[in-house]
């Protein structure tokens, strides 16, 4: 015959499945609704871009989801806290929890399987923050900055150069209302070791026939010609059109990598190569790893706080552990940022300045749910929250005895 405590002890067992399906519901319904808040709130500042550019749906589709994993990065732990919380306090509600508790079942063995969940979405967040997010985040970049140049119309400036396609370089010291009517013109062209300078007194951008393409019209200019060989070629003309693509192509997005938060996790702990122009300091690679590193971790404190929270709540009593756990999540976060802010700038030790909130916060939780397992639902802030609206009431029922 199977023991209740044999039974209990056995892991997984169906409490634990039954716990951790009434944990994916909530923990899905809760991550979807934060994802969707956040990105339309982002959309709104993408909508207005394409608008002015010009930029097609299918590039701000491409931009919104280049958002997703920053969007993951603080949805994640913030969504597995509430579903910890509403799974628990539902069970409370059923008086499933009570049920639980007289066959024998201890609170460090029901938090089993929020704890496993905690070391998957430590899994997912090491490939999260540690290489998803700093490569989307120079993606979001780039197709940020492809979208606000697609209204690129190749209209000139006095005395700028600008590159066109198949090599050519284009310039001009005066230039017409319109940006077509050019002066003093200068084009030149590279092919390999082969160099072709054009001047013109006067030049016309103008669109070819089938509107595609912007042609180019000179008048009274000369061509030098640079030859492989190392001779020189010089032809003067009175009117010439270059039969070439002068459509300006947009200048290009930088390379991925100057700045931190484009590094892998990696690439964070790599010394940068011999002769690199980057300015990250060594500093601002310890912050921002040191950083990644606590976020990648935090969800395993996140059963210690929610769990007790949850049980307190069991009997209705939610606002005071909702209030309370979200300015504590919301203390950390702010917390964690300050340190990397301080560990960039050499301020504090990086290690120092991240790990530090992240110990005490862990300190209060493992505190939080010790004080719990002799009593569920009974803890250290429920009883703070009670002392305090005991208190208000007697200053209430005060101030009435003086009315009357």
């Amino acid at each position: 015959m199977r023991t209740t405590q044999g039974y209990t002890d056995r892991l997984p067992d169906r409490l634990d499945g039954y716990t951790l399906r009434a944990l994916i519901g909530p923990l899905l319904v809760t991550l979807v609704v934060l994802l969707v808040a956040q990105i339309l709130a982002k959309l709104l500042k993408l909508f207005d871009l394409a608008a002015a550019t010009g930029a097609s749906p299918l590039l701000v589709a491409k931009i919104s989801a280049m958002l997703v994993p920053h969007q993951l990065g603080i949805a994640v732990p913030a969504a597995f806290f509430a579903a910890i919380f509403m799974s628990v306090a539902r069970i409370g509600d059923d008086n499933e929890l009570d049920a639980m508790l007289a066959t024998g079942r201890s609170i460090a063995r029901m938090a089993v399987p929020y704890f496993l969940v905690a070391i998957a979405l430590v899994g997912f967040n090491f490939y999260l923050f540690g290489y998803l997010q700093p490569l989307t985040r120079y993606g979001y970049r780039a197709e940020y900055h492809a979208a606000q140049q697609t209204g690129w119309n190749a209209r000139l400036e006095d005395n700028s150069f600008i590159t066109v396609k198949r090599g050519y370089t284009l310039a001009a010291d005066g230039v017409g209302p319109d940006g077509r009517q050019l002066q003093s013109v200068f084009v030149q062209r590279r092919d390999g070791a082969e160099e072709e300078i054009i001047t013109a007194t006067q030049g016309q951008l103008s669109p070819s026939a089938d509107g595609t393409r912007l042609l180019l019209g000179l008048t009274h200019g000369l061509i030098v010609s640079n030859r492989p060989d190392g001779s020189v070629r010089t032809v003067q003309f009175g009117d010439a059109h270059l039969n070439e693509d002068f459509t300006a192509v947009p200048p290009p997005y930088r390379d991925r990598g100057t700045e931190v938060r484009e590094l892998t996790m990696p690439e964070l702990r790599q010394a940068p190569a011999a002769g690199s122009t980057t300015e990250i300091t060594d500093d601002e690679r310890a912050g921002q790893f040191h950083w990644r590193l606590a976020s990648i971790f935090l969800p395993l404190l996140l059963p210690l706080l929610a769990l007790p929270l949850g049980m307190a709540a069991k009997r209705g009593r939610r606002t005071p552990g909702t209030v309370f756990a979200a300015v504590a999540l919301l203390v950390l976060y702010e917390a964690l940022q300050l340190g990397e802010s301080l560990g960039e700038k050499g301020s504090v030790p990086a290690w120092l300045a991240v790990w530090g909130p992240f110990s005490i916060f862990g300190g209060f939780g493992i505190w939080l749910f010790r004080s719990s397992l002799q009593w569920p639902g009974d803890n250290p802030v429920m009883r703070a929250v009670n002392a305090i609206e005991a208190g208000f009431s007697g200053m209430h029922l005060v101030r009435k005895a003086h009315k009357s």
